[in-house]
């Protein structure tokens, strides 16, 4: 069990209205079997029976949807931090609160989602919102990674292996002989045990190489680039003895222009990312709150729904937070005990072949009160 994990548990409410709840507690919290918190939530529109039946099924769908959006911005503000990813959750706040801080003082926002609307227009304005942060988020981070794994591409070149890796800041234009009608300049790369067979041979792999004309323009672990100058009609005989002696001549041809341009093409992608950091954090702080908020209050609709369902008007029934503590097994046998009365039909009559969110008939999840999991485990790969 995750230690971000919560159960929404709610019951009839009793005539006196807080019996519900110090029942709970001395059941529960009192014993030591979890941390309790009141869920408040508002009285809403309930409507026709029918339109609650069809609109379970559906708050299954967005519920689903709502947490994808949470997830993938979380996950997000971890690609985008990059190095500092151990800031990720010092950014993923709803309403000013950490996740757990935010769901255990839950408010709902009447603001935002009126009380005096019907439950499925709160729904619609809940899979409306959470659909354009949806969308905004998928084109946000598409230019975003196009920049950075631009960036990535070049990196790997530059710090790749020495027949690959990008040249732009490691030769020279003094390197090469440059507009000889004879001459070339070729880049070889020698392994390091073989510099020494290099220094020794590299005049005679052809009758055409220039004699002490090779310079080590770069190491890395592995070898040196050095280079060397001939004859440009010797070029292939040169090629083919130095493959045989283990260095391997570097196709290349030195063009200023095409450097610079590299360099260039380099600034311009370090000076766009870090021009798009700060707002891309941004936004992923502003989204990831009203994801949230939104992931939260559609939890407590679906927990208003399914209690109407299941106990049966009027509405009267007392929600609350659980944070299991380590005997999860014994909170749910407890729970069992305290409720199992509900099984004997309170509420309206149900089909046992209907398997409605939080009263699966022919699931083993099946609990005579009304019970939601929400896990904050946000930033752990789902």
């Amino acid at each position: 069990m995750s230690a971000s994990e919560l159960w929404i548990v709610c019951a009839p409410g009793e005539p006196g209205a807080p019996q519900a709840w110090e029942k709970l507690q001395a059941a529960t919290e009192r014993a030591g079997l979890s941390e309790n918190h009141k869920f408040h939530i508002p009285e809403l529109k309930v409507g026709t029976l029918d339109s609650l039946v069809s609109m379970s099924d559906d708050l299954v769908k967005l519920d689903t949807f709502v947490e994808g959006v949470v997830r993938k911005i979380t996950q997000t503000m971890v690609d985008v931090l990059e190095d500092a990813r151990d800031k990720a959750r010092e950014n993923l706040v709803a309403n000013g609160a950490d996740p757990m801080t935010y769901v255990t003082k839950f408010q709902w926002d009447m603001a935002r989602y009126s009380v005096r609307q019907p439950l499925q227009a709160v729904a619609d304005v809940i899979a409306k919102q959470v659909s354009q942060i949806d969308s905004d988020l998928k084109g946000r981070a598409s230019a975003y990674n196009v920049l950075k794994s631009g960036l990535q591409s070049i990196e790997r070149r530059a710090t790749g292996s020495l027949m690959t890796r990008s040249l732009a800041d490691i030769v020279k234009k003094d390197d090469f002989v440059l507009d000889s009608e004879y001459l070339i300049t070729l880049l070889v790369i020698v392994p390091k045990p073989n510099i020494g067979d290099w220094n020794k041979c590299y005049e005679t792999l052809s009758e055409m190489v220039v004699p002490r004309s090779s310079r080590i323009v770069f190491e890395d672990p592995e070898g040196y680039m050095c280079t060397v100058t001939l004859l440009q009609k010797a070029v292939e005989d040169f090629k083919q003895e130095a493959r045989r002696n283990k260095f391997m001549v570097r196709d290349f041809q030195y063009n200023e222009e095409a450097l610079k341009a590299d360099k260039e093409e380099i600034n311009r992608l370090i000076t766009d990312k870090k021009k798009q950091f700060g707002p891309m954090v941004r936004w992923l702080q502003v989204n990831f709150s009203e994801a949230f908020v939104a992931w939260i209050h559609l939890k407590a609709l679906r927990v208003f729904v399914e209690s109407v369902l299941r106990y049966g008007l009027p509405v009267n029934f007392q929600a609350a937070l659980l944070k299991p503590r380590k005997n999860q097994k014994r909170l749910r046998e407890v729970l069992q005990q305290l409720y199992k009365h509900l099984d004997n039909g309170a509420g309206i009559s149900v089909d046992a072949s209907m398997d409605l969110p939080g009263m699966s008939f022919n699931s083993q999840d099946y609990y005579p009160y009304v019970h939601f999991r929400l896990d904050l485990n946000l930033l752990e790969s789902k």
